[in-house]
């Protein structure tokens, strides 16, 4: 299903809720039947051949949702089991009238009792929806946790239970659903952090919205989609020669860590730069010059003997294989002097860490223990809030930033847009495939694309060459094993394929 761009927060889909209602004469129980309707096709459809179906219904309006389900579930014929959670008095407006006709219907509503899970073919999770600000205890704990443990299929409505819908962390427990069927606007939390592990495959709809009605609210952040990258690479000239395809440096591989180095320096090749440089370690150079002829390698033991060749880059990569002893803090500190456009990854952001400076025209591309030395907390901080911690380093060290992880987030302090990455996979979860995303980023700003392009475009390469390669199978996976790939994704996206 092809989803949005636009993500939102909790408050502003709720805002978007009350604008339809309002301004546009929607009724909120019409929006409570579209949800509920929507929901149950979905269902329906994942599951064809279910006959039971357990429902645990909170005392919201998710639990409205829920309610419509349950009826329509029942008059096609389903054995259905509702499951009431939280104080019934507490409810109000269409919630209450979507529970009531769940009773007229003759459907009874049960307190809650893990039993009453076994036998069902689905849950329905319709607990407590985008409104959770707390962690989670009590009998809520106790349903979540006895639903996880059923090892039966989830269908989530709007939000996991249990799952911020702001930041994707989960707050104390949270559902694991097969799918998610979210409303009006995509919660920016369903697709970062723990948010693609809990809430499965995302499925979306407006429930009839005015279109007009989204623009009156700016989203916070956006998906990164083929569509939205489109034309940031331009097709070749027929008269391009490798001068004007850029010049990539890669610095890094100390004793005994080449391979990193030289995966960022091939990686920089397989985005389209002209000539990659690296600048390693004399131990391994030769070796490495070996391995792939076409990068060119210099065995460097000193700031001095690398600074003529910072004079023919047009854009620095440093970081893979630097390691923290003294010759990469030399090389990292000649780099700083240069002012050259810079992709700062690894070591080299761990020597940035220990001494902070600011840099208007760099990409950083921490992952989340990185990105809390950074900004002195822990990686578990960092994971909490995924989008102000991007935020935050891009407000504290300039530039571009990538928090890598699943949801990557890329923020830039150019035009305070953050853009979210929700393709990859946990086969990309191997050595090196950091080191592959720094030589693309830099491979496309060498050919000219800005610092916050480059970093998207080379996000969504990389991760969209990873499902490619997964195709095989998660288990595995190289991070060169990306390198064809990414080629004929940024081909296609140019046009190149099939001519």
């Amino acid at each position: 299903m092809n989803l949005p761009e636009a993500l939102y927060t909790a408050a502003q889909t709720r805002e978007l809720d009350r604008l339809a209602i309002e301004e546009h004469g929607l009724a909120g129980a019409t929006l409570m039947q579209g949800a509920g309707a929507a929901a149950y096709e979905l269902l329906r459809a994942r599951w064809p051949r279910a006959r039971r179906v357990a429902l645990l219904c909170g005392p919201g309006n998710n639990g409205g949702d829920g309610y419509v389900i349950a009826r329509l579930a029942q008059a096609a014929g389903l054995a259905v089991v509702v499951i009431g959670l939280g104080e019934a008095g507490n409810m109000k407006g269409d919630a209450v009238s979507a529970r009531e006709s769940c009773r007229s219907a003759g459907i009874a509503i049960r307190e809650f009792h893990a039993d009453l899970l076994a036998g069902n073919d689905v849950i329905v999770d319709a607990m407590l929806g985008t409104g959770l600000e707390r962690e989670i205890n009590g009998e809520w704990r106790a349903a979540i946790e006895a639903v996880n443990h059923s090892r039966l299929p989830v269908l989530a409505v709007d939000v996991p239970s249990g799952l911020n819908a702001d930041t994707g962390r989960v707050m104390g427990a949270a559902i694991r659903a097969q799918v998610t069927m979210t409303f009006i606007g995509l919660k920016a939390g369903l697709f970062t952090g723990a948010g693609r592990d809990h809430a499965g495959e995302i499925f979306f709809n407006d429930l009839g919205v005015p279109p007009e009605l989204y623009t009156k609210l700016p989203a916070p952040a956006r998906r990164l989609t083929q569509r939205s990258l489109q034309g940031l690479l331009p097709p070749r000239r027929r008269d391009m020669h490798k001068g004007k395809a850029g010049h990539v440096l890669v610095i890094g591989g100390d004793r005994n860590m080449p391979g990193a180095a030289r995966l960022a320096a091939e990686a920089a090749y397989r985005a389209g730069a002209g000539l990659v440089m690296l600048a390693t370690h004399p131990e391994h150079a030769a070796w490495i010059g070996a391995a792939r002829p076409e990068i060119i390698t210099y065995g460097v033991a000193s700031a001095a003997e690398l600074r003529p060749l910072l004079t023919r880059a047009d854009v620095i990569a440093v970081g893979p294989g630097l390691g923290r002893g003294k010759w990469g803090g030399a090389l990292f500190s000649a780099a700083l002097d240069a002012s050259i456009p810079m992709v700062v990854d690894a070591d080299a952001l761990n020597s940035l860490a220990a001494d902070p400076l600011m840099h208007r025209d760099w990409v950083l591309t921490p992952h989340p223990a990185e990105a809390g030395r950074l900004l002195g907390m822990s990686a578990r901080d960092i994971q909490a809030d995924r989008y102000a911690a991007v935020r935050e380093l891009v407000a504290s060290y300039g530039g571009v930033c990538v928090l890598k992880g699943s949801g990557t987030l890329v923020a830039s302090l150019y035009d305070g847009v953050v853009s979210l990455c929700d393709r990859g996979n946990p086969g990309m979860a191997s050595g090196g495939m950091g080191d592959v995303l720094t030589g693309v980023i830099a491979g496309l700003r060498a050919q000219g694309l800005s610092s916050p392009d480059a970093a998207r475009l080379g996000v969504w390469a990389h991760a969209t060459a990873g499902d490619d390669a997964a195709a095989a199978g998660e288990i595995g996976m190289l991070a060169s094993d990306l390198y064809p790939f990414i080629r004929a994704r940024l081909n296609r996206l140019v046009g190149y394929a099939g001519r």
